[in-house]
């Protein structure tokens, strides 16, 4: 079982991990063992509850399939352990975030004095623009 948060608890049965070849760090060894780990999370068959899924589906974005499975690869280390380690906490870090509930957001307006002073850069910006054009003389 791997804890999550209050509540949220995941059995290790429903990650499944594949052990690949890395093309990181590693020297020879890299084309001989499979290092890399590819972590993968069936979300919609999960034990997570159903507004957590939601909001992972939307945060995680193309890391999940389009049949709702979230892959994670881990090749930062050079044994399959460390990998396996950083692929499992990784996917507990995304689960922690999602299960976060995001800030209320509040409409506000712009003070005066930034209104004042993005238009004074503005106008600046005009008259350096203005200055630079080629000046043409009327012909005689």
């Amino acid at each position: 079982m791997i804890y999550i948060a209050d509540g949220i608890v995941i059995d290790e049965s429903e990650i499944q991990l594949t052990f690949i070849r890395s093309s990181g760090p590693g020297g020879q060894n890299v084309n001989k063992v499979a290092t890399a780990v590819q972590l993968r999370f069936d979300v919609f068959n999960s034990s997570l509850p159903e507004n957590v899924r939601g909001r992972l589906v939307s945060i995680a974005g193309s890391r999940v399939t389009s049949d709702g499975v979230l892959i994670i690869n881990a090749q930062r280390f050079r044994t399959q352990a460390r990998n396996r380690e950083d692929a499992i906490n990784r996917l507990v870090e995304l689960i922690r975030k999602v299960v976060e509930k995001p800030k209320d957001r509040h409409k506000t307006k712009p003070t005066l004095s930034s209104v004042k002073r993005r238009l004074e850069v503005k106008r600046h910006r005009k008259e350096i623009k203005h200055l630079r054009r080629s000046v043409s003389y009327p012909e005689e």
